[in-house]
């Protein structure tokens, strides 16, 4: 199980996440909810290793394999979208992952995609590079109601956990998540269903 206890984490000019208690389990997927500025990208990027806890203590994660979407898709603007994602992996689990994010046109560069496009294969890459747990920062945004039903079946189980920050409940119900409202205000955060 990650826990994190009475943890504290920010940015020079503004502290997000003020002694924080929140239990996720070793399985499954839960979706971090809460309107924006309450620090859902924070905490995952604490959960990745990139933001340092300022206080407190986080356990659970030591020796894990962590895969990262970013709110941004963070795509090379010099290497096409099969090349974006062969940077994590190999050709082959890179043209199975753009397939799986129906990529057809994988040697487009990202100025010629659509934001939409473009946010497939920032999932293609996340997907290919593997691991223990998979973070996803807004994973469905500019994708439609069907496409992001098809994506979402797709890397629905593939991780041992998946922790995702969304708005929107019926997009936390795609990967079958339980909820965590990092808004209500309570001694102890735990996933529920």
């Amino acid at each position: 199980m990650i826990c994190l206890r009475q943890v504290s984490a920010g940015y020079p000019e503004k502290e997000v996440l003020k002694g924080l208690n929140l239990s996720l389990p070793d399985k499954g997927a839960v979706a971090v909810m809460a309107p924006s500025g309450y620090g859902k990208t924070t905490l995952l990027r604490v959960l990745a290793g990139l933001l340092p806890i300022q206080d407190g203590e986080l356990t659970g994660l030591k020796d894990q394999k962590v895969s990262f979407l970013f709110q941004e898709d963070r795509l090379l603007p010099w290497l096409t979208a099969e090349k974006n994602v062969e940077i994590v992996s190999s050709p082959e689990k890179a043209r199975f992952w753009l397939h799986e994010m129906e990529i057809e046109e994988m040697n487009q560069y990202p100025q010629a995609m659509s934001g939409g496009m473009q946010r497939r294969v920032a999932l293609a890459r996340a997907m290919a590079f593997g691991g223990d747990v998979l973070l996803l920062d807004e994973p469905f945004k500019g994708l439609d109601g069907a496409l992001r039903a098809r994506i979402a079946s797709r890397i629905r189980g593939v991780f041992p956990l998946t922790v995702l920050s969304v708005h929107d409940q019926e997009e936390a119900a795609l990967l079958g998540a339980a909820i965590i409202h990092l808004d209500q205000e309570k001694e102890e955060r735990a996933w529920q269903r």
